[in-house]
């Protein structure tokens, strides 16, 4: 199966955790091919409940990173590399490399569950949580599923499933050699994580922050709103005058159209856009109080 995604991305074509896992699973392949042999390595990664029992507890994360074959390899890795940049870039390498794990950990239990006597290899639980994200983020999404039918993500999302359903009640002692309940569990574990509230915590935050409508800033106060102290008539009055004198010092801006708040409405969203890329460490002073205000702004109202 083949996939051609038909929009172009200002993002790059292939982000730091798909390449690593790329290169993982593709190394592995080469030895499997080359110097360990397919049997010895399926036997030594795969994972297998009698396997776990003997002690082989590795292959719990393992089994994802060893193929049965070129094509299986090729499917997995070109649907990787089609589907998970874009959603690497969004969440970051770190909580990308999590889902993907958290997804082949998903197709291993209900793997377990269902078909534990059968061998279990690939990268194909994960994956297929991959593509799962990919569909609820970017539904309308076109392909084109063999590289000439158009169809939208999100039907090719649910045409997988029903395919691997139906699959695994037919053959479900997994004699077929075709994983399909442990592609449901990659399934169902996104479908988990994604829906648990703090998966799109920042998304959702940064969605709620863009739409504040623009409100005219209050005048400057000289005073404090709430004084620890009362203050003498005269002690006012001198600082009201100190600071028109600084105002009157302060050299005029050019004229924009941008009112105050949309100015800092665009510089909050570079702000969480950073986060995103680059983690909370990478903001500067001004930055963070800048997240700190607006935050408090969105708590007081």
């Amino acid at each position: 199966m083949a996939f051609d995604v038909s929009d172009e991305l200002d993002y790059p074509r292939i982000t730091p955790a798909v390449r690593w896992l790329i290169a993982i699973n593709v190394a592995i392949f080469f030895l499997q091919v080359t110097v360990v042999g397919h049997g010895d390595m399926t036997g030594a990664l795969g994972f297998s409940a009698r396997g776990v029992r003997d002690g082989a507890f590795w292959t719990l994360g393992t089994y994802m990173f060893v193929h049965g074959g070129f094509w299986h390899l090729l499917f997995n890795m070109y649907a990787l590399w089609i589907f998970g940049p874009r959603l690497e870039h969004e969440w970051g390498s770190g909580s990308f490399a999590y889902y993907y794990l958290w997804c082949g950990v998903g197709g291993l239990l209900l793997h377990f569950l269902i078909a534990r006597d059968s061998l279990l290899i690939g990268a194909s639980a994960a994956v297929f949580g991959v593509m799962l994200a990919y569909a609820m983020r970017y539904p309308d999404d076109e392909i084109y599923l063999f590289g000439v039918l158009p169809m939208k993500v999100k039907w090719m999302v649910a045409l997988l499933t029903v395919v691997n359903l139906m699959g695994g009640v037919m053959t479900r002692d997994g004699a077929s050699g075709t994983a399909y309940w442990a592609h449901l569990g990659g399934f169902l574990f996104g479908l988990l994580y994604l829906r648990t509230p703090s998966a799109q915590g920042l998304e959702r935050l940064k969605q709620r922050v863009s739409q504040i409508p623009d409100i005219p800033d209050e005048t400057p106060r000289a005073v404090p709103r709430s004084l620890p102290r009362p203050r003498e008539k005269g002690e006012v009055d001198e600082i009201v005058a100190r600071s028109k004198a600084v105002g009157t010092k302060r050299p005029m801006l050019p004229p924009s159209t941008r009112q105050p708040s949309q100015r800092r409405s665009e510089e909050l969203n570079l702000v969480l856009d950073k986060i995103s890329l680059h983690g909370l460490d990478s903001l500067t002073r001004d930055e963070r109080k800048l997240l700190e205000e607006m935050s408090k702004q969105l708590r007081d109202r």
